[in-house]
């Protein structure tokens, strides 16, 4: 069984940010730190004191971290960023608040979250969800890394001899231009200070001395050895790099890693001044079972899909659907696509969330417009299936628009006729002359996307078409009315344009389709177009609010034709390709030998000679699957290397100024032989880094050698750039990471977790779990004839699952080890 710690962080927005640039504006973005180590990064809001970033990070956890630190700086295209503040949120700050809904019955009657016994706790969703005012980023506050130290101190002789032994040092914060340190310790006690020798040019010291105080025979037992890291400047004072502080008191040697900590703060820090950020950050603790202990409950959620002649409100999916509250709706939405399209039954579970979704629908002006746990599946089965197909048909249209940086504006309100000089060298531009430009501009731009889409039957995924298929037939079946005929359209058109294809254009960054989110001037034209795709997914039948969009009428008009005869074309899928479709391709995301990512990189061997160190690094084609990390010299080249992820050991960055290119990580693989063998890969920016690193941690989660510790430099000059150590063999001086990913869609498919997740969901319903099992929808009888399904009521088969599953998680903590299958019920 694997403990998991899950940690949701959404970086909303800003909000009164500092001016940074000789402007008068920002062009802030966030780092997102984990116990100093940087896990996420936002894209580029430029020009702006109040960005929007709207993104979203999964992270998967040790269950030992300590902090989450958010730092938003200013992105500088000459020189270093500046920082602009920080937020800091502890273990305990993030536990301190509950989210979501808990309840206290179970199987009927009440329940402690912490039983006797050793039972298993269901564990609440943890977070925060706020405004938080940044504080400034202090020197002497942002310390990192940890010391290892041995302290022993005589109970008995005179004079006492307290002794110290200073062994070594890691992670330390860079603080020269190198980017590395000049590490030494101060350590003080009953009034004396004794400090190091100096380490030059590195975070992973080792000094290996010992240091001795005499202590007084009346000390009193309360006195603290303090035990300081500075780095040495030969100009000016010294930096700090944290502290840690040893009681005298304690019983028998002390020996081992401590983390280094600041120096307490002595006042409180102003909030407000350098503006606010709004996030939202969850934190859940689980334990994960082995998976055969899940498929009983994924069973049971899957017979109506299995067997869909079962009464809709008489199943452990509605009861589940029925108790999630409307925070955990998307959670549970993507855990059950996600299950369902690894058991090939997708389309079967989106047919039936949505017809339980018509049959509460009276009014089909209303139909999926609220955030129902039918519209969540079919938005994250969208986001799972389609985004290659989205990219293939919006793409080049975005590019090209970020390229040309076009000023455009529809709305007299917002128009800046100052800007015509960007247009015309023949002066500013009358308001006319505006609208006619980004008239002519909207309709070249919004002509090409829907050419891309209307022209792009052939290129949707089969299983997306069969999807289509069914939610129109559904639709027609509960309204068969011939002046309900539109709402057969605009069902799909409401999910493929209001909730795919406009958000994307709207924010391409989030969909992957570019880097860095739109500059104003960009991001004012990808609104105009957002909307101009909003009413054509509307069919024309809800008119926009703004009457200076109705020039594009000239475009919109003919388009809704155009996509009518599109949408037909789209379902127009036989029961074979449906049953192949849903066979094939809705395990192909989640197969060992589906591609999670590609694209060229550049890449060296380790063992290389290094003679000319800029030729070093060779550009090559890479591909992950869950199987091996693949690179050859071209998409096309037959001959490639291979790195079998069941080989890899280790996945980090590269410290910077190792090699003259940034952006470097590793790969420390195991050969045939058994020999440690690495693998420096260069990407082109940050982010592209980041994507790669957690991609292959997540595809080698679960490796069970992974190394504890590596080298964060290279071996060169006989001795490692890191730690100055002078075999190749020394054991690593920096900490691993392998324990954090990051999860995404193209990460390969945990049936056992998401299935943890589900249960937990099951289990903080608490009571009101058995009330809706109690009462089915439209009756108040606890014992209904609809409640009676092929081995018994619903309630009991539910009771029976989640009992055996609560007596795996107890087996475990009490050490009994893997249980045996539970037996279906």
């Amino acid at each position: 069984m694997a403990k998991s710690t899950s940690l949701y962080c959404r970086l909303v927005e800003g909000k009164e940010l500092p001016a940074k640039d000789v402007s008068g504006s920002s062009d802030p973005y966030c780092v997102v730190k984990v116990d100093n180590e940087v896990v996420a990064r936002t894209a580029t809001v430029w020009r702006s004191l109040n960005p929007f970033w709207g993104e979203e990070f999964t992270l998967r956890l040790p269950s030992g971290f300590h902090s989450l630190t958010i730092y938003v700086l200013d992105e500088d295209t000459i020189g270093h960023d500046d920082v602009i503040g920080k937020v800091s949120l502890s273990r305990q700050q993030i536990s301190a608040q509950l989210r979501g809904e808990q309840g206290h019955g179970k199987y009927g009657g009440h329940r402690a979250h912490h039983r006797a016994g050793g039972a298993h706790p269901v564990p609440p969703f943890l977070g925060i969800d706020s405004w938080l005012s940044l504080v400034p980023v202090h020197p002497d506050q942002e310390v990192q890394g940890e010391i290892h130290l041995e302290v022993k101190m005589p109970e008995q002789g005179h004079p006492r001899m307290l002794r110290c032994h200073l062994i070594a040092a890691r992670d330390l914060a860079p603080r020269d231009p190198s980017g590395t340190s000049d590490p030494f310790v101060r350590v003080s006690c009953c009034g004396h200070t004794q400090e190091t020798t100096v380490i030059k040019k590195t975070r992973f010291p080792h000094w290996d001395e010992v240091l001795q105080f005499e202590l007084a025979e009346d000390e009193p037992g309360d006195s603290m050895l303090s035990v300081e890291v500075w780095d040495w400047d030969i100009v000016g004072k010294n930096d700090f790099l944290g502290q840690v502080k040893v009681p005298l008191d304690a019983s028998g040697p002390m020996e081992g890693w401590f983390q280094l900590l600041p120096f307490p703060s002595s006042s409180e820090e102003p909030g407000g001044q350098l503006g606010s950020l709004r996030l939202t950050v969850r934190l859940l603790e689980d334990r994960v079972l082995p998976q055969h202990c899940y498929q009983p409950l994924i069973q049971l959620l899957a017979e109506p899909l299995r067997s869909p002649g079962q009464p809709a409100a008489s199943t452990a999916l509605a009861v589940l659907e029925e108790v999630t509250s409307g925070d955990s709706r998307q959670d549970v939405a993507t855990k059950l696509v996600k299950v369902f399209l690894a058991q090939g039954l997708a389309v079967p579970f989106l047919d039936y969330v949505i017809t339980r979704e018509l049959t509460r629908t009276t009014d089909p002006n209303t139909l999926f417009r609220s955030n129902s746990l039918a519209s969540k599946s079919v938005e994250q089965f969208l986001k799972a299936v389609g985004l290659p197909y989205l990219h293939a048909v919006l793409k080049p249209v975005v590019n090209r628009i970020f390229e040309e940086k076009k000023y455009v504006e529809l709305d007299p309100c917002k128009m800046e006729l100052s800007r015509g000089r960007r247009i015309s060298f023949k002066g500013s531009l009358s308001e006319a002359q505006v609208r006619e430009s980004s008239l002519e501009l909207l309709q070249g731009y919004l002509g090409d996307m829907v050419d891309a889409i209307v022209g792009s039957v052939d290129k949707c995924p089969l299983l997306m078409r069969v999807a289509f298929k069914q939610l129109r037939r559904r639709v027609e079946e509960r309204f068969p009315s011939p002046q309900h005929e539109e709402v057969q359209y605009i069902a799909i058109s409401g999910f493929l344009f209001l909730r795919f294809f406009a958000p994307a254009v709207l924010t391409p960054k989030l969909f992957g389709l570019r880097e860095q989110h739109a500059e104003p001037r960009t991001g004012r034209t990808l609104l105009l177009l957002a909307k101009a795709l909003q009413s054509i997914g509307n069919l024309g039948l809800q008119p926009g609010k703004e009457p200076w969009m109705a020039p594009l009428n000239t475009v919109l008009l003919p388009s809704i034709t155009r996509v009518r005869a599109f949408l037909d074309s789209l379902i127009e899928v036989d029961s074979t390709q449906a049953t192949a479709g849903e066979r094939m391709v809705s395990v192909a995301p989640f197969s060992p030998s589906a591609t999670i990512k590609e694209g060229f990189l550049h890449a060296r061997e380790a063992e290389e000679p290094s003679l000319l160190p800029r030729f070093a690094f060779k550009k090559r084609y890479f591909w992950l699957s869950a199987q091996a990390l693949s690179y050859s010299k071209s998409p096309e080249c037959q001959e490639h290397s291979c790195i079998p992820v069941g080989h890899i050991r280790a996945v980090e960055r590269v410290d910077e100024g190792t090699f003259p290119q940034p952006h470097v990580m590793q790969v420390v693989a195991q050969d045939g032989t058994g020999q440690l063998r690495t693998t420096y890969i260069q990407c082109k920016n940050a982010p592209e880094l980041w994507q790669w690193l957690w991609a292959l941690r997540q595809a080698s989660s679960a490796n069970g050698a992974m190394l504890p510790t590596c080298h964060p430099g290279t071996f060169r000059a006989a001795r490692w750039t890191c730690c100055l150590q002078p075999t190749r063999a020394a054991p690593g001086c920096s900490r691993t990471h392998s324990a954090v990913a990051l999860d995404e869609w193209t990460d390969p498919m945990d049936p056992a977790a998401a299935a943890q997740s589900l249960y937990g969901h099951l289990q903080r319903a608490g009571t009101r779990l058995w009330e809706v099992v109690a009462e089915p929808e439209g009756s108040v009888a606890v014992q209904s004839p609809e409640l009676k399904l092929g081995g018994g009521a619903v309630a009991e088969r539910l009771r029976a699952v989640l009992r055996d599953l609560d007596a795996a998680h107890e087996a475990f903590a009490r050490g009994d080890g893997v249980p045996n299958p539970p037996t279906a019920t």
